[in-house]
């Protein structure tokens, strides 16, 4: 009896040629931040978890609201209070901005202009460069405290106090696919164009504002 011997399949495996580009993007509006705060994320695991009912609503501290509202690379200060506030800022601190955001907004953006059929084909077009929370250096004027009236739930109203950062900029190393599908011109018009179409942060043009608009610096 014999056996007939199987036939060996070779797969060529296309190299992934991966490059490096820095770009800087450069505010054109107001930036305005919500980070979420420990304060808030205890309150929501409360609710989720039924220890909320039948307790009085804790009171507004426009102070920590604000700081609370900014992405911190330094340490965040302990007082919150706006005299420990301007003590980190003198002392050098930097704040930052999640990564995906930009992203999310070239993304959109690129479906928006119609230039992608669905957002899922460049989610793996290109990836940016970041700390190992997410986050970027974002270079800008001292942060200062905004309060706003804002329409939650079903209509109620309520004043939220949060950072805003006016002549920002953030450098950005991308890291994409010299062999991909989309390249290093295509990307970064998406990345600009995300600034005008989207923005990020908070009534930002995707969210019927015209806050956190930016563009690509060309210089």
């Amino acid at each position: 009896m014999t056996t007939k011997k199987k036939e060996e399949t070779v797969v060529e495996i296309r190299p992934l040629e991966i490059a490096k580009a820095t770009i800087t993007i450069v505010g054109d509006s107001p930036l305005i931040m919500r980070a979420w705060s420990e304060k808030a994320k205890r309150m929501m695991l409360e609710a989720q978890m039924g220890k909320k009912k039948g307790k009085a609503k804790e009171p507004k501290n426009p102070e920590e609201d604000f700081i609370d509202s900014l992405y911190w690379m330094t340490p965040k200060p302990e007082e919150k209070t706006m005299e420990a506030f301007e003590a980190a800022v003198a002392a050098g601190a930097k704040f930052a901005i999640p990564v995906t955001a930009i992203k999310q907004a070239a993304i959109s953006a690129a479906y928006r202009q119609g230039w992608i059929k669905n957002k899922m084909e460049m989610r793996g077009a290109f990836y940016i460069d970041s700390d190992e929370n997410g986050m970027v250096e974002i270079k800008s004027d001292p942060p200062i405290m905004r309060e706003d009236m804002v329409k939650v739930g079903m209509g109620t109203a309520d004043i939220r106090y949060r950072g805003e950062l006016r002549n920002w900029s953030v450098d950005l190393t991308i890291s994409y696919n010299l062999n991909g599908q989309y390249d290093l011109t295509n990307i970064i018009n998406t990345i600009n164009a995300g600034g005008y179409v989207c923005g990020i942060g908070e009534w930002r043009p995707e969210r019927d504002g015209q806050y956190g608009m930016f563009h690509v610096a060309t210089s």
